[in-house]
């Protein structure tokens, strides 16, 4: 491929990252998923092209590899100027990961059962995804359930859970956090019955070797 035009190295990466972009999306969305991100780095003596792409119900292996397939060959029949490296690229298609900040509606929808951390209006606060609609979403918060306007909410964290129960009713979305803190009981329970086990264990090995 051509040399990029001679620039800032920033103001080239952005310049190829908006021409792929114009390029890219309409290529994955007619193949049914989201671009998400678009990243152009530079690692060693190659660019890295990663692009994230998503969509309602997830994304497998299998389509990420089609899509990676269709954005690979739509990468080496590009000509445009504002699409040329200077140096060799890998491409890379990968699906977003559970760190990744809920900041559009559909981010929100597709994880609808999880348990979030989001500033609403400079208050943190910490529930469970509901349901979302074209106005909001609504959160099951201390057993609460608060509809918040997309405007008031910041960007979302999905939060990581070791115990979380499967979500087969969203209307008894409220139960999920009741199964949490019963399995938290339950654990806490096992652990005072293993430790009274272990101290009855004790004092029976002591007896035994006074006699």
């Amino acid at each position: 491929m051509s040399a990029a035009k001679a620039g800032p190295p920033d103001a080239r990466s952005a310049k190829i990252r908006d021409h792929l972009r114009e390029v890219l999306s309409p290529i994955v969305a007619g193949a049914g998923y989201d671009l998400e991100e678009l990243t152009v780095k530079s690692v060693g003596r190659r660019s890295l092209v990663r692009v994230v792409v998503d969509a309602d119900g997830g994304i497998d292996l299998d389509a990420i590899a089609t899509v990676s397939r269709l954005l690979s060959d739509a990468l080496d029949e590009d000509t445009a100027p504002a699409g040329q490296f200077s140096e060799p690229f890998v491409l890379e298609v990968t699906s977003p990961g559970v760190d990744r900040p809920l900041t559009e509606p559909r981010h929100w929808r597709r994880a609808v059962g999880r348990l979030v951390k989001v500033s609403v209006d400079g208050v943190v606060l910490i529930g469970r995804i509901r349901s979302t609609s074209d106005t909001g979403v609504e959160l099951v918060s201390d057993g609460n359930t608060r509809s918040l306007a997309w405007g008031e909410l910041g960007p979302g964290k999905v939060q990581v859970e070791f115990n979380r129960a499967d979500v087969e009713d969203l209307d008894n979305v409220e139960d999920l956090d009741n199964a949490d803190s019963d399995a938290d009981d339950l654990e806490e329970t096992e652990r005072a019955a293993e430790f009274d086990d272990a101290e009855h264990h004790e004092i029976e090995q002591d007896e035994t070797e006074e006699d």
